[in-house]
């Protein structure tokens, strides 16, 4: 049995002090919006009007302290991994043989997103599921996306060097001989290098994206529509589908990747700033039908915002985009798959590449694509509700596929 008979860590409570928190009221009451007339689609980008409603909200309405007891539900520690200070939450398996699962966020996510998964996971017979399929759920932060406070003395941060802090903090910190682990965005390149590095030592991986783990790598990285050009004899509906990823996403790569100091200034400063920064992903990444309220509440929206601003971690958070591209990722090995241990995949139909159209669909075309050739895939699915953040929008979709992927692998 691979589990510890006793966690080894005292749980350290979450907690932001008054003199933060009357600062940010300080801040929101004296923001200064810019003039943003015609931008009520949000064609230009995050609209004044809606900001300013959720700033109002934030400064008059919005209670940290009922959120900070709602996370504090769940364990919390903080911890020294190779001198790193990492914070994760975490709640005990309730089964006969609850495997340790690591989950890994992605950019703008927290931790907190995957709050709608961690009791069905931790405790599958209390949501009508089977006990047999319990894990022992821990979720990190990434170093220097919020707690414990803003990441100093590792300036190069990236996702493959991320994921050796965390083989070491399941290993040796936790004592877990073997391990699960799962992860999107960041977090799913994040737990491919586990899959990679370290399959010998690993259940399997559960990942929301099948990105090569040298996806980073080469001098245009940031261009992220360098591999779909766009050519006179595409079809009408091809050409529409490039233009759209490329409006959800480009201006976000380019930017952490090419000038993410420079904007981060802003950030740090503002509240307001940062918020919109965070707000225009969360609308465009998320499968809302034109009411990014469908998916986050005001409240939701600002707790997420809220582990960014206070821990004062934008600056850091961006970094990982640059630091993955400035330190490129290097295979350990040449053995094929490169990601040699078992792996699942949830994709959601809302980032279907162009000229895929169903869920059907883009499971054939990953398998028999060159991204299927990287993974040792074992349960693909796709799903037609949800967006980017999938554990958030399609909880349900996303707890079923990863069990599916660690039956019949646990001890």
């Amino acid at each position: 049995m691979s589990i510890p008979l006793a966690f080894p860590l005292k749980p350290v409570p979450i907690h932001v002090s008054d003199e933060v928190l009357d600062d940010l009221r300080a801040r929101l009451t004296s923001t200064r919006p810019p003039l943003d007339e015609g931008n009520g689609d949000w064609s230009y980008g995050v609209p004044g009007s809606y900001l300013r409603e959720l700033v109002a909200y934030w400064r008059d309405g919005y209670d940290w302290r009922k959120a900070e007891a709602a996370i504090n539900v769940y364990e919390h520690y903080q911890v020294s991994v190779a001198g790193v200070p990492v914070h994760f939450m975490r709640k005990p398996g309730r089964g006969p043989r609850p495997i340790p699962l690591i989950l890994t966020h992605g950019w703008p996510w927290t931790f907190w997103h995957w709050s709608k998964v961690i009791d069905p996971l931790a405790d599958p017979g209390a949501f009508g599921g089977d006990p047999a399929d319990a894990f022992d759920v821990i979720m990190p932060s990434l170093p220097g996306f919020g707690f414990p406070g803003p990441l100093t003395g590792f300036p190069d941060v990236n996702f493959w060097k991320v994921s050796d802090l965390w083989h070491t903090l399941m290993t040796e910190t936790l004592g877990y001989e073997k391990y699960a682990a799962g992860g999107c965005d960041i977090g799913g390149i994040v737990s491919s290098q586990l899959g990679h590095k370290y399959a010998d030592e690993l259940y399997g991986i559960h990942i929301g994206s099948g990105l090569r783990l040298d996806f980073f790598t080469g001098p245009r990285a940031w261009d992220f529509a360098r591999n779909r050009p766009l050519t006179d004899d595409q079809p009408a509906d091809i050409r529409a589908r490039i233009i759209e990823l490329d409006h959800r996403s480009a201006c976000h790569l380019a930017v952490h990747m090419l000038d993410g100091a420079t904007l981060a200034h802003g950030l740090s400063d503002s509240p307001a700033g940062l918020l919109a920064w965070l707000l225009e992903r969360w609308n465009a990444w998320s499968d809302n039908g034109g009411d990014v309220e469908s998916v986050f509440t005001k409240d939701d929206l600002l707790t997420h915002a809220m582990i960014y601003w206070v821990n004062n971690s934008i600056a850091t958070s961006m970094r990982y985009y640059a630091n993955a591209n400035r330190y490129p990722w290097t295979p350990a090995h040449d053995r094929t798959p490169v990601v040699q241990a078992p792996v699942g995949l949830t994709f959601v139909t809302y980032e279907n590449p162009p000229g895929i159209h169903t869920a059907n669909e883009r499971v054939q075309a990953f398998k028999t694509g060159p991204q299927g050739n990287w993974f040792n895939h074992v349960n693909v699915n796709a799903h037609d509700h949800g967006g980017h953040f999938i554990p958030w929008e399609n909880p349900d979709a996303w707890v079923n596929d990863l069990r599916r992927t660690f039956h019949g692998r646990r001890p």
